[in-house]
């Protein structure tokens, strides 16, 4: 299906300047992409003979504010201290792809274009990134919440005070195949097979036009230096709470994890990609501690296509384990977001998981311990933590970085 004419493309290159990289080799129907202008020029840089490895990363920066254009203005001036410390943490961990899953939107891309920029200046290069319109903020005209008023954040198809709050991007070294990305952020709810949607308590206006995703799903190929694919399925879901005996925001979490085993499975009008896979995103569940419906995503965990790496960090082994999170059951060198102890408490709610073609060399869960000279800027940073897995490319191959 075609892109609506008045829609954005927000599938660029972009070029940079690039620090030293660090890291040592290693041991209803989805609309279907036709975001044209998407200038694919890979950067090839020569280096080691060894075999290099792929850093994938997922993270929520919450680089987020409450009104249209704010974020673009923080960037601008320099001056905000949760800006640079986001730029520190990416710079610091240096990913050749990383999903930002809670950041803002806008039409023509400006405030992704200035924070690439920030980026750029600190030493981490992007020159592709795609970041399509989202389901945040984007208004429905009804009264999804039953409050009696419409046209408010909880009114949208998901949760924003404006279009586009709280959005995806997506940041690569690597090309993006322009003529194939697959977008389900349109798809209905109703339409997922299966869905729990019935008894989630929406009337049937509602209903009609509830869409699925919060944020968004994306199926997007990349393409590798010997020109093979790379498939990623990035998405990020509602929290399963804030809601009432419904539980519709905990059916709608469980749907969101369980379009991936729809769209594996082919049931969704689209033949899933044979290539390597990498499911990454911000789940907002743990599947032990959290409150929720957790059956989807632990099928993902334990699925055989899927390797679970199970990132882990000595900081959140050593973060305050007092309140709710003595009563957790879960590995808590595990945990990717450090919440109130008052509750929820410190949970693993964000995840790459990479198909069992690709070789695992290394993961973890950037999450420094108290000594560490970097623990501040990630603690002001955001409340999540940023996850990252490094896979092994084929031999000869190498990444295109300045």
């Amino acid at each position: 299906m075609g892109i609506p004419s008045g829609e954005p493309l927000h599938a660029r290159d972009r070029d940079g300047t690039h620090r030293q990289h660090d890291r040592g080799e290693a041991a209803s129907q989805p609309r279907v992409g036709l975001y044209s202008g998407l200038i694919v020029a890979a950067l090839t840089l020569a280096g080691p003979a060894t075999a290099e490895t792929l850093r994938i990363a997922t993270w929520n920066p919450d680089l987020s504010r409450k009104g249209p254009g704010l974020l673009l203005q923080d960037i601008q001036r320099g001056k905000d201290p949760q800006i640079a410390a986001a730029v520190d943490v990416i710079a610091t961990i240096n990913p050749d792809i990383l999903l930002l899953t809670s950041f803002d939107w806008d039409y023509e891309g400006r405030a992704l274009d200035a924070f690439i920029a920030r980026l750029n200046e600190a030493g981490a290069d992007y020159p592709h990134r795609f970041a399509g319109q989202p389901n945040t903020g984007l208004a429905t005209g009804l009264d999804l919440d039953g409050n009696g008023r419409s046209g408010e954040a909880r009114d949208a198809q998901g949760y924003g005070r404006f279009m586009g709050q709280g959005g995806m991007a997506l940041l690569s070294r690597l090309p993006i195949r322009a003529d194939y990305i697959v977008d389900f952020t349109p798809m209905l709810w109703a339409d997922l097979p299966g869905s729990l949607i019935d008894g989630a308590g929406l009337s049937p206006d509602v209903r009609a036009v509830q869409r699925l995703s919060t944020t968004a799903h994306w199926d997007i190929r990349l393409v590798l230096p010997e020109e093979s694919p790379l498939h990623l399925w990035a998405w990020t879901a509602t929290p399963p709470v804030f809601d009432g005996p419904e539980d519709r925001n905990g059916r709608r979490n469980h749907d969101e994890a369980a379009l991936w085993l729809h769209y594996l499975e082919g049931r969704l009008g689209q033949h899933p990609p044979e290539a390597p896979i990498v499911i990454l995103g911000d789940a907002n569940l743990d599947p032990i501690d959290s409150e929720g419906r957790p059956d989807a995503l632990l099928t993902l965990l334990d699925h055989p296509v899927f390797l679970d790496p199970q990132p882990r960090s000595e900081g959140a082994l050593t973060a305050a384990q007092e309140g709710i999170n003595a009563a957790h059951r879960g590995d808590p060198t595990l945990d990717t977001a450090d919440w109130s102890d008052d509750g929820p408490g410190n949970l693993r709610v964000d995840y790459v998981l990479p198909s069992r073609d690709l070789a695992v060399m290394a993961s973890g869960v950037f999450w420094p311990t108290p000594d560490d000279p970097m623990a501040e800027t990630v603690e002001r940073a955001s409340a999540h933590r940023l996850v990252w897995v490094d896979v092994e490319l084929p031999s000869g191959t190498r990444i295109p970085r300045k």
